[in-house]
């Protein structure tokens, strides 16, 4: 029996292993680098062992510190959780070698899938449908895709639609993949377009049961990472299923498969392709868990510890449906910083590895949380999910919220047309800018006219109002006049901020106010009541209006502005905090739009920033291995004129 459990991972899964360790009475160690002191999973722990350092390399992904930390803390048990250390062979056998109980597939096993390339030769030798492997050099086709054989997640994966584009990505892609998994093996294959991504669920236990939980959909991705996961796919038919399935088994059953794995399928038409096994938790399991009532981190546990599964699985009900809250923006780059509020309620699940106040590093992931919604149907699930997302108080960091509404509110979406190319150019949402302005998530409904480009003037006044209501409290001389009052007065009452300016007294016409104070706001117009919670950090010093449409981010314009420090025009700056992993240019270099200047690492992916227009590098600011700031001068770029 297990008796204490350490999870060599961090944040959201972390958090999940710990809550069905506490429902079965197991104690739980935590480890944690030193970015992560403060995270909530070490909170949430028995005991916590510390990792020195931030980077993965030396932290999660050292399997002799985790090692040492089992020793230190009395763990008889270890889980990997998923990303990390989670399907590494090496790492499943020390943990058995040190007399310690597995929670994961045996070595073995994990070693089968861990190449992606001796994958698709074992998946071909079981009958599982697989795509041709081509020439990394020379494949004959295009497009292609490039992949990492070891790790997933949209790591080491690029896309190849030119002959003269190969060389470069193959190498980008083996950098990456390096990086991420300590192995910088690609490979090569036919990019099928505008398919599905189905995977389908499998549970093993030592006893020769293989259970397959159905599949899920997971199509909907960006840098072919998974942004929104459902079970079940409202485009398969029950005959492609149980194809699906039938086939998932075959894969558990060719390497003597033991535990929770996923085996990923692309799907286009009637035509299906082994993808490839994740031999670990996957993060979109709680969509399974809710349809078919079941606790895959219970059960993992479980076979562990050398349980029988029953015969047969149980039967799926209703649907749910998860997106991934990233910290990111529209561009999909990751941001970082101090998540000032982290509220996400209402019916729905949520899984998360961040609260209120949590600094979101550039050293891991940045997903802060999962949030699903389960209902008896498709358009259940995603209602609950849409009014969770819009009444989310998120504050402090730029999100993916209004990307994540804007899907499930797509019409394509609601038809369940679906392929990998959802989120590309020419799909649904036409690749075209995700924010009509700083109303993050707004809705339809509350849309009145503009004021200066934002599309609701009730959000803005809001603001405004708390903020005088604010000044009027912290007032030492004259407290009990009315905030603004003047004898004569000579002209209105106008708040700035940069993104819109509004006149607050005399009000709008149709408006009164109910009531305002410095953090709440009631308005009335046309006879309906809105009710807006405005906070304000001095940190950022932006004000942020939650309302049932979702969440204005302002940025007051101040009286007296603070002279700014400006960048000489052509500036290159970085997107976000990170380290200079290549810098391909050099003073005097003639370079044409958009063609890479230098690369970042930040957040376990490379980041490839490109030149704005065609023109002249004047200067280069940084070198390789050098860490910049958000902000930071790269390099400048003199704009050439006709």
């Amino acid at each position: 029996m297990i008796t204490r459990l350490l999870v060599a991972n961090r944040g959201e899964i972390a958090r999940r292993v710990f809550r069905t360790c506490r429902l079965l009475g197991i104690s739980t160690v935590a480890v944690f680098s030193d970015p992560d002191a403060d995270a909530p999973h070490v909170a949430e722990a028995d005991l916590a062992v510390r990792l020195p350092g931030a980077r993965p390399s030396d932290t999660y992904l050292d399997i002799g510190r985790v090692l040492d930390a089992c020793r230190a803390s009395g763990a008889d048990a270890v889980h990997p959780g998923y990303g990390f250390l989670s399907e590494n062979a090496e790492f499943a056998q020390a943990v058995l070698d040190a007399g310690l109980v597995w929670v994961g597939p045996p070595p073995g096993a994990i070693a089968a899938m861990g190449s992606k390339v001796g994958a698709k030769r074992l998946m071909a030798e079981a009958g599982v449908p697989v795509l041709p492997s081509l020439d990394p050099e020379a494949p004959g086709e295009f497009p292609v895709l490039v992949k990492a054989s070891a790790g997933g997640g949209g790591r080491g994966m690029r896309i190849v639609r030119a002959a003269g584009e190969l060389a470069r990505e193959v190498e980008s892609a083996r950098r990456e993949s390096a990086a991420a998994f300590g192995d910088g093996t690609v490979f090569v294959e036919p990019l099928l377009e505008h398919a599905r991504h189905i995977e389908v669920q499998v549970l093993a236990d030592r006893h020769a049961t293989v259970w397959a939980l159905g599949e899920r959909e997971c199509s909907v991705q960006r840098r072919h990472q998974k942004v929104v996961e459902e079970c079940p796919s409202p485009g398969i038919s029950a005959e492609l299923r149980e194809r699906l399935c039938e086939a998932a088994v075959r894969a558990a059953r060719k390497i003597g498969y033991v535990g929770a794995g996923t085996v990923e399928f692309l799907v286009r038409g009637d035509r299906v392709a082994f993808l490839e096994m994740n031999t670990r938790l996957q993060v979109e399991h709680p969509v399974t868990e809710l349809v078919h009532g079941v606790d895959l981190v219970r059960l993992q546990l479980e076979v562990a510890e050398g349980a029988a599964l029953p015969a047969m699985p149980p039967e799926p009900s209703g649907h749910a449906v998860e997106v991934r809250l990233y910290a990111e923006d529209e561009d999909y780059l990751p941001q970082s910083g101090v998540l000032r509020r982290f509220e996400v309620s209402g019916e729905v699940r949520v899984d998360s590895g961040v609260g209120s106040g949590s600094v979101i590093s550039p050293y891991y992931d940045p997903m802060l949380a999962k949030v699903i919604g389960y209902g008896s149907s498709r358009a259940e699930a995603v209602r609950k999910l849409v009014t969770a997302l819009r009444r989310a108080k998120l504050h402090g960091v730029t999100t993916n919220r209004d990307l994540l509404v804007k899907i499930l509110t797509n019409p394509a979406f609601g038809a369940g047309d679906t392929h990998t190319g959802f989120l590309a150019p020419g799909g649904p949402l036409h690749g075209g800018p995700l924010h009509g302005g700083p109303l993050h998530g707004g809705h339809p409904d509350e849309a009145s006219g503009a004021v200066g480009g934002v599309a609701d003037e009730l959000p803005v006044l809001a603001a405004a109002l708390a903020m005088a209501a604010a000044n009027r409290r912290r007032a030492k001389a004259l407290a009990g006049l009315p905030s603004g009052w003047r004898n004569v007065r000579s002209q209105p009452r106008r708040a700035r901020f940069e993104e819109a300016e509004v006149v607050y007294d005399p009000l709008p016409q149709g408006v009164t106010v109910i009531g305002a104070e410095p953090y709440e706001v009631i308005l009335e117009r046309d006879g309906v009541r809105h009710t807006f919670e405005v906070a304000r950090y001095d940190e950022d010093g932006k004000v942020y209006v939650d309302h049932v449409g979702g969440c204005a981010e302002l940025t007051p314009v101040p009286l007296l502005p603070e002279p700014v420090e400006h960048v000489a025009p052509g500036s290159l700056l970085a997107p976000m905090p990170g380290s200079v992993l290549r810098v391909e240019v050099e003073p005097g270099d003639r370079v044409t739009k958009g063609q890479p200047v230098l690369v970042l690492e930040a957040m376990k992916m490379e980041h490839r920033i490109a030149a704005p227009s065609d023109g002249v590098v004047s200067d280069v600011h940084v070198e390789k291995g050098r860490q910049v700031e958000a902000g930071a001068v790269l390099a400048i770029i003199q704009e050439e004129t006709s």
